[in-house]
């Protein structure tokens, strides 16, 4: 069952036994368990009938205890174990997934990775109860994801301001939404959210982040890519060089794809689907690609993990340097490739 399907089925109250809310996206398993809390039962059932447990604090018995009791003065009963992952004796609670309670809704959050599906406890879920992974999304998929979002809200963004905020908060769903709602605070509902509005409340500078400084390199233009460091530096917040070294990264990934890709003769059109590329933008990338052309990309990515790793304190050349510094070398070395 995917996530919207999965949402409207427990809106409509219709609730299985047991369910295993895993995966690396924090955002939708938390999105889950808090509709589950919200529509299980009654305002004045809960002080009976919700169990709370996180699982470093827990034993599987606890659990089977609670999810075997019957509800009080209610139809069913709710027992949620938050941060499973760290529960030593999780997987013990195999034999009760068999044959779960069908009067409790018993909810296990699985959080930052998946539970192991070869597992008799994975399989009893899927067998009696809900199975839902939450996956990460890809990069190139967070900008759409933010349009669908705000339109949910009763709001609007255009496509270079929501293509910035994605490159801005990377792909952490918890922190892009916790951004979109303070920056919709104080905005009429109808709104279309530009740069500028992206600019002003959020702070970031349309002018000077990872996104114009990609593009600066892409079309190799110098005294851009110098400005646009040059802000960082007097800014050291706004652009990390991990996150730097990881935008570049994705974009150039991309950029080898549309070489590869044109060398095939692949129509635009489809080439733009197949690299997953907004077609708003992908005029972009057929001129960075003949800036950057195949024989050139080993060296882009040579530099890239170069300074990945020094980011990271991986080198031994790295003492008196700091991040500005090796961001202004990244830059300039790679403008020479």
């Amino acid at each position: 069952m995917d996530f919207p399907s999965l949402k409207k089925a427990l809106r409509a109250k219709d609730f299985q036994p047991i369910y295993l809310f895993h995966g690396e996206e924090t955002y939708f398993i938390d999105q889950l368990e808090a509709d589950v809390q919200r529509y299980a039962l009654q305002e004045h059932e809960k002080a009976f009938n919700e169990t709370i447990a996180y699982g470093k604090d827990t034993e599987y018995l606890q659990i089977v205890d609670a999810a075997r009791r019957f509800p009080m003065m209610a139809d069913r009963q709710l027992v949620i174990l938050r941060e499973a992952q760290d529960m030593r004796s999780l997987k013990q609670l195999e034999a009760y997934a068999a044959k779960p309670s069908p009067t409790t809704v018993l909810v296990i959050s699985h959080k930052h990775k998946k539970l192991n599906a070869s597992t008799k406890l994975f399989k009893n879920i899927k067998a009696n109860g809900v199975v839902f992974e939450a996956k990460a999304l890809y990069d190139n998929k967070i900008p759409n994801w933010i349009n669908n979002y705000l339109k949910g809200k009763k709001y609007n963004i255009d496509q270079a301001a929501s293509q910035l905020l994605a490159e801005f908060l990377g792909t952490s769903l918890s922190k892009i939404t916790n951004e979109i709602d303070k920056l919709i605070i104080n905005l009429k509902p109808g709104t279309t959210i530009t740069t500028a509005i992206v600019e002003e409340q959020v702070g970031i500078s349309k002018d000077y982040n990872a996104f114009e400084l990609q593009r600066a390199i892409g079309m190799r233009d110098h005294v851009r890519a110098a400005r646009i460091v040059n802000y960082f530096k007097a800014n050291p917040k706004a652009g990390p060089l991990p996150m730097i070294t990881g935008s570049l990264y994705n974009y150039f990934s991309r950029v080898f794809q549309v070489i590869e890709g044109l060398a095939k003769r692949t129509s635009k059109q489809e080439l733009a689907k197949q690299v997953k590329v907004n077609p708003y933008f992908f005029d972009e990338y057929v001129t960075v690609a003949r800036n950057f052309p195949q024989a050139k990309m080993p060296g882009v990515f040579a530099l890239l993990r170069e300074y990945d790793l020094k980011s990271k304190g991986v080198d031994s050349n790295l003492a008196g340097k700091g991040e500005n510094e090796l961001l202004k070398e990244l830059v300039y070395r790679l403008l020479a490739v």
